[in-house]
């Protein structure tokens, strides 16, 4: 199952996965509670919610769903999930060096921009 359909569940149709499901094991160990909270931490009416849930991990994951689903207002919600951007200069060191992108943040910090220019003079290819 889906991530996102327990998300769903909590806040808009109210249904309990769980509990309507044949095989609730099943289904109570697909339950990924970061996934969850990091969706509902993108509203303001679910953030406290989802950090009350992150500060006790320890608790099973069928208690974590039901804390959600039964103390969450039913509304419909949707927000996109944010990414990185990267700039032309990451892209530059992230080729240069063939870093991955945690390595490539820690060397742009490193970097000035005078190192950069002479990175993108180095990739530059003639035609």
């Amino acid at each position: 199952m889906n991530p996102f359909d327990f998300v769903g569940s909590i806040t808009t149709t109210k249904v309990d996965l769980i509990a309507e499901s044949e095989d609730s094991d099943l289904i109570e160990k697909e339950y990924v509670p970061f996934l969850v909270n990091k969706a509902l931490s993108y509203f303001p009416d679910t953030i406290l919610y989802a950090n009350e849930i992150n500060q006790r991990g320890t608790v099973d994951n069928k208690l974590q769903y039901h804390y959600l689903l039964y103390n969450i207002r039913p509304q419909k919600r949707f927000a996109k999930w944010s990414k990185k951007v990267h700039s032309d200069d990451f892209e530059v060191v992230k080729q240069y060096y063939g870093y991955n992108d945690e390595k490539t943040y820690q060397s742009l910090a490193l970097l000035t921009k005078d190192q950069i220019i002479i990175l993108k003079e180095q990739l530059e290819k003639g035609g």
